[in-house]
């Protein structure tokens, strides 16, 4: 395909039925300034414990053709000085357009505050402003941490729940205070009776034999002179796993009660500086939490409430000593990402009162969360406050497990142990003290659109009553996507609640059943998450717990974190090298890469050795959960091995490794030759038995010979053809499926395929009311044994982006350093417009009918360029950073 010149001025071109309009915003006078300021790829964050972290920003510049030329940032301690360039630590100036840079100054110190600054050159050679930011650092190291780890002493079977405090007084005024706390389970740290920040879950989930992580914050304004209080609540979270659990947590070789942790470091007005920590002195005491369990609810008994007890005032004479305890981790480094927190919260759609003691609330919306529940009623009265996707058949009951179930939904009753009777999954179970009493769990979120309220005694309910509340890793939104066709944007929100009720610390399958963290899954939904959510700061966690859960010279489990169950399989644990591939691609930068090249490496290394043929013949799941076609699993396997090999390689090539590169390479091209010795009909142009997945994944992952493209292009639009347009395939096939019959030409049938609301599709389950995406293409309104909120099938929210708003990567130029534009002008839609935040600023694409002429918008961000495809054009044109305007016949 030839290219056009670069476009660029006032100039209009006309290339047979397309008109171009030129810059809309073409030279308009405006201020070149470096905006959304980052470290770590977060806003002024606190605890950074990388000693080069990363700085980034954008180019907020509104000129035609805007480009950064040279950009100087710099370092200090001090925000005023550095404001007029004095007291410089360190300062870097390059001429560059890249908008991000690491430090490279003198070793950073613990618990510091420090400054930077970014200027940049705009096209003109014209210095911008200074905009100044900040990041502060944390331990940096765990030798760094002061005090001990301190529990309750009870049994790891015992349900009581720890409540810790301790008095302390400070006789100086408080000019700055921070806290510094790490958990082996779950923490709710309050400080004179509040509340400390708006996490929920801290911390996240990890493998606590190899790294437990802590989480700072500012508590300035809690703290003052004279008396104060600190309150800790313990929750078991992953660590102490209570009860029994089909996945093994119960049998995790970190097992024991939780305990923690807490440096409080405060700086006094007069200069001088103290650090209080946990020990022995701080007392403990059980309280009104009487069970939780991250798997199943929490139950609290308002009889017997603490009141006061983490204010200064209160009585702790009856309360023991907490107990000193080993530290539980070798390695304790700082949660570096978005937290986990409340984001939405909404009341019920519908409430039916089934008589006094019987109430089904219905919310209209499934998703991850906890409700918050108000009644009042007699001193003793027993509530249980049921969590659910799915009404019985007669849709007035949710599903009933006769308390033998671990999992609603679940076809097998005694698969997940017989608990006691008020440890009910899903269920928080309530004693009431005759006040006006308000519940929310602390240490435990579940997946629901349902409620239901039973008592032993009557109780007088309205929809006032609860509040259900949507938990998350609060990811920030960057990306939208809307068009004339409510299905479709009906499927993307479903999509995206089901992508963030499944990011919560790590990524993970379901909200409810399992919360376990399926490689398959999270790898196959990747590009989803990225293209809606910026998402990094997790997935470079996730990528350590992958770190953490390897053994065995590179075997991983297939979920991760693992308490030990879980085996290794190569189409599943290929995440290893996918995501931090695809962070690069998305964000442009490598450091996830490097963070994990040995591991990859080691990864890789395993299958290579273990089948030094190119095929994998087992240890794999295969395209997981299809409708009626089942591809052949060595074929998907090996192309998943395929992409292991290939992905190691293009990073080596990326960081000089020459050796690593020709032998991971030579070692791709094996696997390739053999995938197609083996399943490819070269006269045909068909793998395997023709199905859409064995045709549509070899497209897709760039398996399929040169020659032969074509014929394999023609049999999967023919197979498709032959399902009347409709899907056959599983979680694998439906990562591949719309990306090959776009990217060979056929958008319209994918588009078709996509808007399909009878059985199997994903308009099918919009139609029978869903709000998020399921685990199985068969339902029928009692999709028994399957959950209604998974994310495997979510490849459908990238694929709008890529394919109907056109918004790509380019590969050669990640980051979005280059964009690749392709819209698809499709028949049935009139409009369709797009936005996503990258790492050089907004992209914007939208186009619509107007009469015979499509009408297409594109916003080019500073410091970009593009490479726009137009429908029926054999020309490429080459964009720089500006507005545009396209009209197409169509």
């Amino acid at each position: 395909m030839k290219k056009d010149k670069i476009i660029r001025g006032m100039v209009i071109v006309f290339l047979c039925s397309v008109n171009i309009c030129g810059l809309e915003a073409q030279e308009k006078a405006g201020e070149c300034v470096p905006t959304d300021l980052k470290c770590e790829h977060l806003v002024a964050p606190l605890g950074i414990d990388r000693q080069a972290p990363r700085f980034s920003w954008h180019l907020e510049d509104s000129r035609g053709g805007a480009v950064q030329t040279a950009y100087r940032i710099t370092v200090g301690k001090d925000s005023v000085a550095l404001s007029k360039g004095k007291k410089i630590l360190w300062q870097e100036k390059k001429a560059d357009g890249k908008t991000m840079a690491g430090y490279k100054g003198k070793a950073l110190e613990p618990f510091t505050k420090y400054y930077w600054s970014v200027t940049v050159w705009d096209k003109d050679k014209q210095e911008s402003r200074k905009v100044i930011s900040s990041f502060e650092t944390g331990m940096l190291t765990p030798s760094n941490w002061e005090g001990t780890f301190i529990s309750d002493g009870q049994d790891i079977e015992s349900r009581e729940t720890p409540y810790f405090r301790k008095a302390i007084r400070l006789d100086k005024n408080v000019q700055s205070a921070r806290a510094y706390i790490v958990a082996a389970g779950l923490y709710e740290l309050s400080i004179n009776g509040q509340k400390v920040g708006d996490h929920f879950l801290d911390p996240a989930f990890t493998d606590y034999d190899k790294r437990l992580l802590y989480v700072t914050y500012d508590v300035t304004d809690l703290l003052s002179k004279g008396d104060n209080a600190v309150g800790v609540i313990l929750g078991n979270g992953w660590y102490n796993h209570q009860p029994v659990a089909e996945w093994s947590f119960d049998k995790a070789p970190w097992r024991k009660r939780p305990s923690f942790c807490l440096n409080l470091h405060i700086t006094y007005t007069d200069g001088t500086k103290e650090i209080l920590a946990s020990d022995e002195s701080f007392k403990v005491k059980g309280g009104p939490i009487t069970f939780n369990a991250i798997y199943v609810a929490e139950n609290y008994d308002f009889r017997k409430e603490l009141p006061g007890w983490n204010t200064v005032s209160y009585d702790d004479s009856s309360w023991k000593n907490a107990t000193e305890v080993v530290w539980p981790g070798a390695n304790i480094t700082s949660q570096t990402m978005h937290p986990i927190r409340a984001t939405e919260y909404c009341k019920p759609v519908d409430l039916k009162k089934l008589n006094d003691t019987l109430y089904l609330y219905d919310f209209g919306q499934n998703w991850s969360g906890v409700t918050t529940f108000k009644a009042k009623g007699a001193p003793g009265t027993k509530v249980k406050i049921r969590h659910g996707e799915q009404l019985d058949s007669r849709r007035k009951r949710l599903f009933d497990d006769n308390n033998t179930q671990f999992y609603q939904n679940v076809n097998e009753p005694l698969k997940y142990g017989v608990h006691p009777e008020d440890e009910l999954f899903q269920t928080d179970v309530l004693i009431l003290d005759g006040k006006e009493n308000e519940f929310t769990p602390r240490f435990n979120y579940k997946g629901f659109q349902y409620v239901e309220v039973s008592s032993d005694k009557p109780l007088h309910l309205t929809t006032e009553n609860i509040t259900s509340h949507f938990i998350h890793t609060d990811s920030p939104a960057n990306g939208s996507f809307e068009c004339s066709d409510t299905l479709i944007n009906r499927l993307l929100r479903a999509t995206n609640y089901s992508y963030l009720s499944n990011l919560v610390g790590y990524p993970t399958d379901c909200p409810h059943r399992e919360k376990n963290g399926w490689t398959g899954d999270a790898h196959l939904a990747i590009e989803t998450g990225l293209y809606s959510f910026d998402a990094i700061t997790l997935y470079e966690k996730w990528m350590a717990d992958h770190r953490d859960n390897m053994y065995d010279g590179g075997r991983l489990r297939c979920i991760i974190p693992s308490g030990g169950w879980g085996g290794d399989i190569a189409d599943w644990t290929c995440s290893m090298t996918i995501i931090p591939w695809t962070l690069y691609e998305f964000y442009g930068d490598p450091t996830c890469l490097k963070d994990n090249y040995e591991a990859m490496k080691m990864h890789a290394d395993y299958w290579l050795n273990k089948y030094p043929e190119g095929l994998i013949g087992d240890y794999c799941l295969g395209d997981w959960v299809p409708h009626k076609s089942v591809a052949d699993k060595e074929l998907t396997a090996s192309i998943y091995h395929y992409k292991n090999a290939d992905i190691v390689s293009r990073t080596a090539k990326l960081f000089g490794f020459e050796k690593d590169y020709e032998y991971y390479k030579a070692a791709a091209e094996k696997i390739k030759n053999a995938i197609n010795e083996k399943f490819l009909n070269r006269e045909t142009g068909i793998y395997a038995n023709g199905y859409q997945t064995e045709l549509s994944m070899p497209l897709y992952w760039g398996i399929v010979p040169e020659d032969c493209k074509e014929k394999v292009a023609e049999q999967l639009t023919k197979r498709v053809k032959a399902d009347k347009d409709h899907l056959d395939v599983g979680i694998m096939g439906c990562k591949t499926i719309l990306n090959a019959l776009t990217e060979t030409g056929n958008v319209e049938q994918a588009y078709r395929m996509v808007t399909q609301q009878d059985y199997p599709s994903w308009g099918n389950w919009l139609r029978q009311g869903a709000t998020t995406l399921y685990e199985n293409w068969d339902y029928n309104g009692l999709a028994w044994g399957y959950s209604q909120n998974h994310i495997m099938y979510g490849e459908i929210g990238a694929w709008f982006y890529k394919a109907l708003a056109g918004i790509n990567v380019d590969p050669q130029n990640p980051g979005f350093k280059n964009v690749i534009l392709k819209p698809h002008f499709v028949e049935e839609l009139t409009y369709v417009k797009a936005s996503y935040n990258s790492p050089y600023g907004l992209i914007k694409s939208a186009w619509e009918r107007v009469g015979d002429k499509v009408i297409y918008k594109v916003t080019v961000p500073p410091g970009t360029t593009a490479t726009l495809h137009l429908e029926g054009e054999n020309t490429l044109k080459e964009l720089i950073a500006g507005t545009y305007k396209f009209e197409v016949n169509k």
